[in-house]
């Protein structure tokens, strides 16, 4: 098969594209935004997929499957979509199980309500929100009268590269514990139940339904069998940071500081309050269920081999402000790699108050900017 992957080294793609290239007899395209050696069977296509120029190139010849790990605007996907679906047999779609409403505690199968169709909060639906956007693009497919479309929908994936705790990734919380300082967290969300499920298992996922008929026209959400507490999972990180002599304080606030930001509110209020646990009985026709890692385990692992070379994103000193006035501590000098990015976090930290008030937060930010 000829494969095209978009957006294919994050935590799900390269495990995709290992587990692809090892298998062999395809050959795969991988888009990519930095220079990355081709392997035997696997070529990197150097170039932004949101450039619509760099796409066109692409979509020239024909493709057996398209598998799309990238994330648009609504209206980005709604001009490309089309595009993608003639030019290959199999258009895989990325999605997200983010797209539930609440089910309260039973099981979550592909035909539960999708917040789009159930919601009453009109606020939030004038949004373009993650479980919004991905539920309108999916949308798009289910009335494009083509059936060369799979979506699946995974939720909460983690990798050696991605550890999350409750709305915050490694940058928030790993970070700070690394650098001596206080993990904080939030009550209103650590007690909550939720899915995790390792990167690899949702390639394997995707590799199985690839180039099966009867998987096109048709929804998965592709989630561990193992449900846990975010509580449970900040003792499992806990446990390996303590065995690797690291002994981070824990404080927790009453509820998420994320509830502060209008863009990311949507995600704790009609996500992480919910809870989380899934049916896999319709993927389990292409797979083996039993085969996937154990979320303590896997986070285990994926943590320790993150210590041994611990590479970030950006950071959001803004985030990182905040909780050092909340705990009373300060970052080192030394963390800054820039002169805009001390004097960011120095005004929050003494001034968060500042984070909520948009007329100052607008004249700080041009501050800032000088």
């Amino acid at each position: 098969m000829e494969i095209l992957v978009l957006g294919g080294t994050g935590a799900i793609g390269a495990h995709l594209v290992s587990l692809l290239s090892n298998i062999g007899g395809h050959n795969l395209f991988v888009t990519t935004r930095r220079k990355m050696l081709n392997e035997r069977n696997v070529t990197y296509l150097v170039g932004n997929a949101h450039d619509e120029s760099f796409m066109s190139e692409l979509l020239k010849r024909h493709y057996d499957a398209i598998v799309d790990f990238m994330s648009y605007k609504t209206s980005e996907f709604q001009h490309r979509y089309k595009k993608y679906l003639e030019a290959t047999s199999q258009y895989v779609f990325l999605s997200s199980a983010r797209v539930y409403a609440d089910c309260g505690k039973s099981l979550i199968t592909e035909k539960s309500p999708r917040l789009l169709d159930v919601c009453k909060d009109e606020a939030y639906l004038k949004t373009d929100e993650y479980a919004l956007t991905k539920a309108r693009q999916e949308n798009l497919l289910l009335s494009s009268n083509k059936n060369n479309w799979t979506i699946i929908r995974p939720y909460i994936t983690y990798s050696e590269k991605r550890l999350q705790l409750g709305v915050l990734e490694k940058e928030y919380w790993l970070y700070r514990a690394l650098h001596g300082r206080t993990i904080v967290f939030s009550d209103d969300i650590a007690d909550n139940t939720t899915t995790l499920t390792y990167g690899m298992d949702v390639s394997r996922g995707i590799a199985a339904i690839l180039g099966k008929e009867s998987a096109k026209g048709e929804a998965f959400h592709i989630t561990g069998e193992n449900s846990l507490t975010w509580r449970d999972i900040l003792n499992v990180y806990l446990e390996v940071l303590n065995k690797k002599g690291i002994d981070p304080k824990v404080t927790f606030t009453k509820k998420s500081s994320r509830l502060k930001y209008p863009e990311a509110k949507g995600q704790v209020v009609y996500d992480r309050y919910f809870c989380r646990k899934f049916d896999n009985s319709k993927i389990s026709q292409y797979l083996d269920l039993n085969s996937f890692v154990n979320p303590k385990e896997g986070l285990k692992r994926c943590l320790e081999t993150f210590i041994k070379n611990p590479v970030y994103t950006s950071l959001d000193w803004k985030e990182e402000a905040l909780s050092d006035y909340y705990c009373r501590e300060k970052a080192g000098k030394d963390e800054f790699l820039t002169k805009k990015d001390y004097l960011s976090y120095s005004i929050y930290r003494v001034f968060p108050f500042l984070i909520q008030g948009n007329v100052l937060k607008q004249k700080v930010k041009m501050f800032i900017k000088g």
